[in-house]
């Protein structure tokens, strides 16, 4: 483990504690938890070192977030979304926005991604909101729905129509025209701060469109879930973790007929499943950060591969332990309980199972052919 990654963990496992069936009760993580930890890098920590990064390859990176997840699935969302914005400013940015935009984003302040539309979701080519040039401003309408950490933004990449093609462009929290509304009770990482955004005649400057702008929409889309999606997979083998250290403790702990519950062999072929779920999942996503960090051709379809068996294999194990624990593990806010709701929207998120399935499928029959 890399010196980085030992710090960062007894610091956010300091700054967790107890507290986060809490949060997950309240539906809301303290700003300065975040701000903390954005200060420190560690929200976005595979930024470059010259723009206030940690400069941590995707391997490290994703233990790290693998770690956060067994902590705090809420906490770990804002993680994806802050990495997934200052990811998509690295690719799309210029020269001029990477310097002005990335060490805000590793110094305190809080982004958003904004994809998902009322009838647009993985249909890109159904995305309404526009961002239209009017001389040296461009003026952004559309409405965006279930934007993770759009709560506590200060800052939201919102993708668009521009022109003839796509845009990203980037919208201040608190500018006119923008009204951020939080999704009321969300099933699974409630404290994520899930919001609808609205985006009403929201004049910007030009040079808050990413790269000039003009790209191809479906580009632009699929460059950010790239990110998004195997922080998704590490956060789901966060989640098997946990679902397994509490799943074995209980079982361990709990006697029934006059012995353990892990002595009895139906529980016991539960907690082999959950040790299988989680070595899966991990071994997935290694290879998709070491192709990452290598830059393989392959890293697209690993991403996909990773991000599809580690939601997948995350909602059947909490389901699995919260089984194991039965009712101790049904109280809301208990770590398998909250397990069991995130994990749901883990294979809901950044490409769903469904989605994940058809882009496996067509990479089967194009190496066939």
């Amino acid at each position: 483990m890399t010196d980085w990654r030992a710090d960062a963990g007894e610091r956010v496992a300091r700054l967790v504690g107890d507290q986060a069936a809490a949060w997950d009760l309240a539906g809301v993580l303290p700003v300065e938890t975040l701000r903390t930890l954005g200060k420190a890098g560690l929200l976005c920590a595979e930024m470059p070192v010259e723009h206030g990064g940690i400069g941590a390859g995707s391997l490290d990176n994703g233990d790290f977030t693998a770690q956060v997840g067994s902590l705090c699935g809420s906490l770990r969302s804002v993680m994806t979304s802050q990495g997934m914005a200052a990811w998509t400013i690295q690719r799309l940015g210029d020269a001029r926005q990477r310097r002005e935009y990335l060490p805000r984003l590793t110094g305190g302040e809080l982004a958003a991604v904004a994809f998902s539309e009322p009838d647009a979701g993985s249909d890109v080519t159904a995305m309404a909101t526009e961002i239209r040039s009017d001389g040296d401003t461009v003026v952004v309408e559309g409405r965006k729905s279930w934007t993770t950490a759009a709560r506590y933004a200060d800052l939201i990449a919102v993708f668009g129509r521009y022109g003839d093609g796509g845009g990203v462009v980037l919208v201040p929290a608190g500018a006119p025209g923008v009204t951020i509304r939080p999704v009321p009770n969300p099933s699974g990482c409630r404290a994520a701060g899930h919001a609808d955004v609205v985006l009403d005649a929201v004049r910007l400057p030009a040079t808050a469109v990413l790269g000039g702008g003009g790209q191809s929409l479906q580009l632009l889309v699929t460059t950010a879930l790239a990110y998004g999606r195997i922080s998704v997979a590490w956060g789901c083998v966060g989640i098997l973790r946990a679902c397994l250290s509490a799943a074995g403790a209980h079982a361990g702990g709990r006697r029934q007929f006059g012995r353990p519950l892990a002595e009895h062999q139906l529980v016991a072929r539960h907690l082999a499943e959950l040790v299988v779920a989680e070595q899966v999942a991990t071994r997935v996503c290694e290879h998709a950060s070491r192709c990452w960090d290598a830059r393989s051709p392959e890293m697209v379809i690993a991403t996909v591969l990773a991000k599809y068996v580690s939601s997948t294999e995350a909602a059947r194990g909490a389901a699995t332990a919260v089984q194991v624990l039965a009712s101790a593990g049904a109280q809301d806010g208990h770590v398998v309980a909250r397990a069991y709701r995130d994990a749901k929207l883990m294979e809901l998120i950044e490409g769903s199972t469904e989605i994940c399935q058809i882009i496996l499928a067509q990479h089967a029959v194009a190496q066939a052919s």
